[in-house]
């Protein structure tokens, strides 16, 4: 991308992101108002829940969703208080797309019901608003002394909408600041940090704009977990790029008076890693595209779409601005020609150093430029170069100690229990886990959340009687007939989401099936969350191994072997499952959660493995670079060396983002930014700092079978100061090469 660096193209494409980001940002704003909460919009189209939805189509008021008022008083309702049921019942009316039944008053005559059937509404914000108005009326109409709330599965929905609405501003406010304290640490410049951290936003605007269109006018499914994790992946990923990008050009500033041509070195050297590594992430998310979850369909072009953009932006807009700023952009440690390059571990150069940045001074440049000679600087022992120096003395001991440690971690998946309920995900009060509550305490749980039965007319009395006749059945009645179809209500005895209540509705299926010609469908809000489990492992079992065989066939084509790609998948996947143990054994002792959303896991896989592989790509490419130059084992130390300190600022940026997602207020999205933060950080700073690098030089050669780098005689040597272990200096000239 050399045409970026020039002055005039630089201008135009700094024009041009601040116009995308000027026609994006409203758009990007309008996002919360394209999403689908609702469970069902995420089925399969062949889901029996989904079947039912069609069918209720036929019935008055058929597709609508339930809003059920609830009212108590623990001494006993009065007539009073059932005139008052009476008139919200009326004042409620104008809100409802159907008849509003009740109220009906419970057997121990402390609570009472309204059943409302709401319309549904493409405009998520309209519907939560109606709910929210209907709330202020009951409030205003019930008597003092009772205890009302609205809840059924309108309430929910409109409870979750209204949080991620609450929180959808302060998660950028978050999620910006974060990045701009460990940009600031990192630079440590006041100038600096602004230049990505302004790109950065400007590719979270236009992404979150792509996707708001896409939602609107191609039948995108977008939910707000999808949307919050859009706005860290953007801001991790974007500012990973950054850094990277960055650490090289300040680099080569020290090489080149021009910082166009540092730029474009820079651009040459790291972009193919970076680009790499974005387009691993991107194939990993599109992979969910096979999966039978709308929800798992739309969150891998969401997924995808904002890494991309963070890709395009980070690689046109952030070298424009930075070329244009030049050198005094890095103040007060503004990096000058002819100074030795900083080392990305920041240990203090000695006496070896000036020599060789002596002689790199005194050699030839290329006619017409008044560049530097690549040059790499002998350097005193660092923190990185300490660390590959312990690792190489037994790495067959560090490498086998650090797996049992991890395989500690990965016990934690004995406790994991995915089946956290809908009524569970908020960490704070809401009305409709309220209002559920509330209904317990005079009519069968699930009475919140009515489970529909529609069957052939002739089959009516048949169907009544099994429905009546199995266990778990609280109480049913007919509530139409259309089109020779019947209509059944169902209040199950169990809590809506529990593991009782989906046994009710797997044993219901089981007997009306069996019914002849009966063409009975189950649905309602439990049976759409069954469904939505089971499709949810069966996503797990397709797109897990798609997503381990596209990654390894994509690290077999960039390294050029076969043993290196299956040995960094393995330790891939080993961090995947010892970061899950953890999270799993956090969120029952630490946070305290009932449980882990089903979706967790097929989640926490992707990011975990894409986002892993990244940094391995970023380590190994410069592992087989250096070790064509200067030996499989030297190479391994000097890129450790080399590497670490950017790497690991760009794990700790990554986790820091993605804990943003810590602040919702909802179970999922707290579970899922705690186990990707917690993944990075365990990554970075153990699989990919000491294990990786422990089996890398415990294999030896062999690592890069079948390439020539596996057979001795191809590769030189490593020169006598690496071989001993001590500075690990440079033969020059040497070839052009890739690296980070």
């Amino acid at each position: 991308m050399s045409w970026v660096i020039g002055r005039r193209s630089a201008w135009m494409i700094i024009a041009f992101w601040l116009a995308v980001g000027g026609v994006a940002s409203p758009l990007a704003f309008r996002l919360a108002d394209a999403q689908k909460n609702d469970a069902s919009a995420f089925l399969p189209a062949d889901a029996e829940s989904t079947r039912l939805l069609a069918a209720q189509r036929h019935f008055p008021g058929g597709e609508a969703v339930p809003a059920i008022v609830v009212m108590t008083r623990p001494a006993g309702l009065t007539p009073t208080d059932r005139s008052a049921a009476a008139a919200i019942a009326g004042a409620l009316r104008p809100f409802a797309s159907g008849p509003v039944l009740g109220p009906i008053i419970s057997p121990n005559g402390r609570a009472l019901i309204l059943t409302v059937p709401l319309a549904q509404l493409d405009d998520a914000a309209q519907f939560t608003d109606n709910v929210r108005e209907m709330r202020r009326i009951a409030t205003r109409l019930s008597p003092a002394g009772t205890e009302t709330a609205i809840t059924g599965p309108a309430g929910l929905i409109a409870d979750a909408f209204q949080t991620f609405r609450t929180i959808e501003s302060w998660l950028l406010i978050v999620t910006a600041g974060i990045v701009a304290a460990i940009l600031l640490v990192v630079y440590r410049s006041p100038l600096l940090w602004l230049v990505p951290l302004v790109s950065v936003g400007i590719a979270d605007q236009a992404a979150a704009g792509i996707i708001s269109l896409l939602a609107r006018h191609s039948g995108l499914t977008v939910n707000g977990q999808s949307a919050g994790i859009l706005r860290v992946l953007v801001f991790g990923a974007g500012t990973d790029y950054a850094l990277l990008l960055i650490a090289r050009y300040r680099e080569e500033l020290t090489r080149h008076r021009d910082p166009a041509h540092a730029m474009r070195e820079a651009m040459r050297r790291a972009g193919p890693a970076i680009l790499a590594s974005a387009g691993t992430v991107v194939i990993a998310m599109l992979c969910l595209l096979i999966g039978e979850l709308a929800s798992d369909r739309g969150l891998g072009p969401v997924g995808a779409i904002g890494i991309a953009t963070a890709l395009v932006t980070m690689t046109t807009l952030l070298p424009a601005a930075m070329v244009l700023c030049g050198r005094r952009l890095f103040w007060p440690l503004i990096p000058r020609f002819g100074e030795h390059p900083p080392v990305t571990d920041t240990a203090r150069r000695g006496p070896a150093a000036r020599t060789a940045h002596l002689n790199a001074l005194a050699a030839p440049t290329v006619p017409g430029h008044e560049d530097l000679t690549e040059f790499d600087l002998a350097e005193e022992p660092g923190r990185w170069v300490r660390i590959g120096a312990a690792i190489d003395r037994r790495p067959r001991v560090v490498w086998v100690g650090t797996s049992l440690a991890l395989g500690v971690l990965v016990l934690g998946l004995l406790t994991m229990d995915t089946s956290l309920r809908q009524d569970q995900g908020f960490r704070h009060r809401v009305e409709s886990v309220h209002g559920i509550e509330l209904i317990s305490a005079g009519f069968p749980p699930g009475v919140a959340a009515p489970t529909y039965i529609i069957a052939s007319e002739r089959a009516a009395a048949q169907v009544g009687a099994v429905i009546r006749a199995t266990p778990g059945v609280a109480g049913t009645a007919e509530i139409g007939r259309a089109d020779g179809q019947v209509q059944f209500l169902i209040a199950l005895r169990d809590q809506p989401d529990s593991q009782r209540s989906f046994d009710t509705v797997r044993e219901l299926r089981s007997r009306l099936h069996r019914i002849p010609d009966a063409g009975t469908l189950i649905g309602g809000n439990t049976a759409v969350n069954l469904d939505v489990r089971q499709a949810a492992v069966r996503d797990r079992r397709m797109i897990i191994p798609l997503v381990l065989a596209v990654v390894l066939v994509v690290l077999m084509f960039l390294l050029r072997s076969i043993v290196a790609p299956l040995m960094l998948m393995t330790t891939v996947v080993l961090s995947y499952l010892a970061a899950l143990g953890a999270s799993a054994v956090a969120y029952r002792w630490i946070f305290g959660f009932p449980g882990a959303d089903p979706s967790l896991p097929l989640l926490a896989f992707i990011f975990l493995v894409a986002l892993g592989v990244d940094y391995n790509i970023f380590l190994m490419t410069r592992v087989r670079e250096e070790a064509e130059r200067i030996g499989p084992r030297p190479g391994v130390l000097h890129a450790l060396a080399v590497t670490g300190g950017v790497i690991t600022s760009a794990g700790v940026v990554l986790a820091a983002t993605f804990s943003a997602l810590v602040i919702f207020p909802l179970v999922q999205l707290t579970e899922v930014g705690f186990v990707v933060a917690f993944g990075v950080l365990l990554d970075t700073l153990v699989v990919r700092s000491i294990l990786v690098p422990a089996l890398t030089l415990d294999i030896g050669r062999p690592i890069w079978w079948p390439s020539r780098l596996a057979r001795t005689d191809d590769t030189g040597s490593a020169p006598p100061a690496a071989a001993s272990g001590g500075p690990i200096s440079t033969p020059r000239p040497r070839p052009p090469h890739h690296r980070v």
